[in-house]
Parts: C-alpha cells; structure tokens; sequence
C-alpha cells in the first residue's frame, strides 16, 4: 500500500475534523432545546458534559486512526492481529455511514435548493408561515427536484474526495469552513440590529428556572449529555479517518478539545441567528425542520433585502451539511480502498452509485412511498434512518470504541495513552482508567436506554 497522506497544516485537519462534527443539528436542535430547557444553565451542563463524556470519547477515535494509520477496515488488525473477534465489529461500524449518507445527502440537497431558491428571491415578500410550508411540502411531493439537488451535491462531494486527501478534501474544505464562520459571524452580528435582538437573546441564553422546573432536571440532564454525545459523530470512523492523516505535534486531547470548542462555537452562534429574528417578526421558534424551512422562510420574506440575508444563510446551511457530507464520503472512500485494495477514483465511482440508491428510499418516503409508515405513526424512511444511525450505530459503535482500549484482549488502555499524549499540549492522566472502563460505558448504556424509552415508551 503506498505511503498515506498526511495534512499540510494542523490549521487543516482541525477545521476539516471540525467540519465533520459541525451538521446541521448544529444550527436547528442545539439553540432550540437550549431555549427549551433554561438557557444558559442547559448551555453550561451542555459544555460540562463535551468536556467530560466527548472529547474522551473523541481523543480514543483519533488515536486508533493515529497510530494505525488506518480506516475501519484494517485498523483493529493492525493494531491487535491476533485478536480477531474485535474485527468483526467494523462491518456494522461501517454499515453506520452509509446509512448516515442515505438521508444526509437528501437533506443537504434541500440546503442547496433552499440557497438557489433564497438568492433567487423565490422566498417572496411578506410570506405567511402557511404559505412557506407549502412550498416545502411542494418540494417534498416532487421527487425530481429532490433527486436533481442530491445527485449535485453528491457529485460535488465525491469530485472533492477523488482529488485526493491534500489536493481535494483539505484544498475545499479549510476554504469553505473558513467562509462557514465568516458567513455565520457575519449573520449573528446582523441579529443584533434586529428589533427582536433583546426578546430573542432572553428566550435564548437567559437562565430560566421554571422551564427547567417543568421538565424536571433528570430530562435536562439526558437532552443534554445525548447533544453532547451525538454532535461529535463518534462511533462510526468518521473521526478516525482523520486521525489517520494527522502529524504527532499536539496531544489528541488538545485537539479533541479545540474541535469540541469550534463545533459549540457554531451551535452558539446559530441560536443569535435564530432567535432575534423569530421574536421580530412576531413567530414562534418551533422544533426540527420547520424551524429551517417554515419559520425562518417566513421571516426572510418579511427582512428588507430578505432575499440576500436568507441566501447567506442557507449557503451556511449548505455548508455545514456538505463538510460533514464530505468527511464521510473520505471515510467510505478510504475503507473501500483498504478493503477492496482498490483506486481512490475507482473507490469513489463504486461509492457515488452506491449512495445515490441508497437515498432513494429517504427521497421517495416523501412523495411516492408515503404512506409507508417503518416506524408507525407519521414516520418516514428518514425517522427509521435517523433511529438506526442515532440510537443505535453511533453509541453501540462508541462503546466498542471504549471496551476495544479497556478490557482484555483490545488495543490496551497504556497503548492508547502512549498514543493520545504524543505531542504537547494537554495530557490524559494514567489514572483515568477507571473513569474509562466503568463511567463512560455506564453513560453510553444510559443513553442507549433513554432512546429507546423516548422512542418507544410514549
């Protein structure tokens, strides 16, 4: 096998790491249970929780790609060949991307539509919230328009990857990032000459003792630890992949925690956005993709030049969507080539045909298969999706993740230290493997079951 990439620059492989933790949950979950759940105090247990349960679990992903230098497909054998049971668990690990890219690269061909649509001035002048939802189930209802936006973004996303790891993934990505958090300061700081900036910024960040006395502290404390846990994208190799290019200058837990700081920073800042915009023009902020494509519709429509404002900020949105598009598509692309020890353009050209099938159920569940209920009720091949993923592949894949470097038979919990301390900066504590073996799989346990009783127990 020829010698792997490495990045040019740490500036690199922080921004492109981050750009795989940052998505779009991001920008409509976190400020909408943050408001929800009391503000600040939810957005300090939250913190509190990335620092204690995430970046762990983040350095313990970059160091088996670090000193591996390999995917998911070889990097258990190449670290512990003689334990061959622990290989086993990559095929699900790596089953969980793909169907993390069946929606994915649906929804963020929605974020492309609405930023052709928002530049275009499609949003209208004084649409109605009414009006605005009904342009998105129009949307939903055409399989075509869907199918056009996710075929553009998905060739895009895998044009980057064939160009290589320098020439194509950093070369795109730092840039765009880049432009990522220019465009979000720049719309956050716009927020702030809104009339509603005072209102929104109260419901948002102001601590709120009595909706946090209405849904009780054991339920704040679940919202936030399974943000915490989820935003990173841990469990899949979707981190370790870049662990793999990267050099040995700083320890893993001073990268973990600069990559956990930027993906809050732009969860903060998408909540001055939101906000301040929704108390202005007189809406309520509501919960999921109506926030996104309802509400907010809604007040672009109503903002003098509403049309630039809301094509800046659905280009945000497609960005974001297409970093973390990206890192995963590297992810599959790099395990095809190690297991089927292939090209990077033929791994790429497997790939893009593979994920296009795979996102027709997602893109069909809308318009041609909705009546088809997986989970019951309203739900869609999206909410099945999102549940595999989410509830079960990226805690399950986490917890291998922590038993593969603290009990018997794995890579050892000495060798991850020796790996995660190389460098300078912030060092793990010998002592923490108690906190390794028992606490954190005890979290993810607890994680697991609260999904399942919030999903099935209703």
């Amino acid at each position: 096998m020829s010698t792997r990439e490495h990045f040019s620059s740490r500036l690199g492989f922080i921004l492109i790491a981050a750009g795989c933790a940052i998505g779009l949950g991001n920008v409509w979950r976190f400020p909408f249970i943050t408001g929800q759940y009391g503000g600040a105090i939810f957005v300090l247990i939250y913190v509190a929780f990335l620092l204690i349960f995430g970046v762990p679990l983040l350095s313990m992903e970059l160091a088996i790609g670090r000193a591996s230098r390999r995917s998911l497909a070889q990097s258990f054998e190449t670290l512990t060949p003689n334990a061959k049971g622990w290989r086993l668990n990559k095929y699900w690990m790596i089953s969980g991307n793909y169907v993390l890219l069946s929606f994915y690269s649906v929804v963020t061909g929605w974020m492309l539509f609405y930023c052709i649509k928002g530049f275009t001035g499609e949003f209208g002048v004084n649409t109605s919230a009414e009006d605005a939802g009904a342009a998105f189930g129009q949307m939903l209802e055409s399989p075509s328009s869907m199918l056009m936006n996710m075929i553009a973004v998905v060739s895009v996303g895998f044009c980057i990857c064939a160009l290589g790891l320098r020439k194509g993934v950093e070369r795109v990505t730092k840039p765009m990032m880049l432009i990522l958090f220019a465009l979000l300061i720049f719309l956050a700081l716009r927020s702030f000459t809104l009339d509603g900036v005072k209102e929104g910024l109260t419901y948002y960040l102001y601590p709120n003792f009595e909706r946090m006395q209405e849904h009780g502290i054991l339920e704040i404390l679940s919202a936030a630890m399974a943000q915490a846990f989820f935003t990173l994208s841990i469990g899949i190799g979707a981190i370790q992949i870049f662990g793999t290019y990267m050099s040995t200058e700083k320890t893993l837990a001073s990268e973990a925690i600069t990559i956990t700081l930027l993906d809050t920073s732009v969860a903060l800042l998408s909540g001055l956005i939101i906000f301040p915009a929704c108390f202005t023009y007189g809406v309520e902020p509501t919960e999921g993709p109506g926030l996104i494509y309802v509400t907010l519709v809604s007040v672009f429509s109503n903002m003098e030049n509403g049309a630039i404002w809301g094509g800046f900020f659905f280009m945000f949105m497609l960005f974001a969507a297409l970093s973390t598009l990206i890192a995963v598509f590297e992810n599959i692309i790099a395990i095809t080539m190690e297991l089927f020890t292939t090209s990077r353009r033929r791994a790429v050209l497997g790939n893009f045909v593979v994920i296009l099938l795979l996102g027709l159920p997602c893109l069909f569940g809308f318009n041609i298969l909705k009546d088809v209920h997986p989970l019951g009720g309203n739900s869609t091949f999206l909410d099945l999706e999102d549940f595999i993923i989410t509830t079960n592949i990226l805690p399950l894949g986490s917890l291998c993740y922590v038993m593969y470097i603290t009990w018997r038979g794995g890579w050892g919990f000495d060798n991850y230290l020796k790996e995660a301390n190389r460098g300078s900066g912030v060092k793990i504590p010998s002592w923490g493997i108690n906190y390794y073996r028992y606490v954190l799989p005890a979290v993810v346990i607890f994680l697991l079951i609260n999904s399942y009783i919030s999903v099935f127990g209703k």
